[in-house]
């Protein structure tokens, strides 16, 4: 799952994304309100946190940009002011949740989760399709008794596959969640870990398979026995 960090102190900005990082989420940081609007406005993110107080546009304005163009994507406003008044801007200009500072990471975590039930995404421990389980907190691709450990973007990758399951994931929607999107990423760069991926799969000696649709994208499907 891909975040947007937009908050103007570098520092905590930086904390966070290695914290959110460690918990197995992608992350992207921006440091002012306009890049923070262009980045969120891509589509690409399954949440996004930001401050109120920062440079070009404040956390409100940006809030009310996205929801004016449709971005449904939620926003989580993490913000040092504590008046009422403000909370009450944040929520109905178009806010999902309003976490003030200081705060315990344990706690936006869980408003993190929240946010990502509330979309529609169901928050749960593990993936599992066919014989093969992907576990979500420790990044390990188990088939019955061999497993082995995933790298952050190989965890990314399998992870919206058995997600999707079946049905096609493009090329360009993997680059785009995995690589972000002001990445320079080259786009042989799905097929050299869809390869390390069908590697790990052989060693686990998955049911299944990572199946490609020539210039459609990827999927899961059974094995042949």
């Amino acid at each position: 799952m891909r975040l947007l960090v937009v908050e103007d102190e570098h520092r905590l900005a930086d904390t966070l994304a290695d914290i959110l990082q460690d918990h197995k989420y992608l992350v992207d940081v921006c440091y002012d309100g306009e890049s923070g609007l262009d980045n969120a406005m891509s589509g690409i993110y399954d949440a996004v946190i930001m401050d109120i107080m920062m440079p070009k546009m404040n956390g409100f304005e940006v809030v009310r940009a996205m929801r004016k163009a449709g971005n449904a994507t939620p926003v989580l406003l993490l913000t040092a002011r504590t008046d009422t008044e403000d909370k009450v801007t944040g929520l109905d200009c178009g806010a999902d949740y309003y976490l003030t500072k200081p705060f315990e990471m344990e706690e936006l975590l869980a408003c993190i989760r929240a946010l990502l039930r509330r979309q529609g995404e169901v928050v749960s421990e593990e993936l599992r399709y066919g014989s093969v389980i992907l576990n979500l907190n420790t990044c390990i691709l188990q088939c019955e008794q061999r497993s082995t450990r995933l790298s952050a973007k190989e965890f990314e990758i399998m992870r919206i596959l058995m997600s999707n399951k079946e049905n096609i994931v493009p090329k360009e929607t993997l680059l785009l969640k995995v690589w972000g999107y002001d990445s320079e990423a080259e786009d042989n760069l799905v097929e050299v870990y869809i390869s390390f991926l069908r590697k790990k799969l052989d060693f686990i000696k998955a049911d299944i398979r990572i199946e490609v649709v020539r210039r459609v994208g990827y999927h899961l499907g059974g094995k042949e026995q």
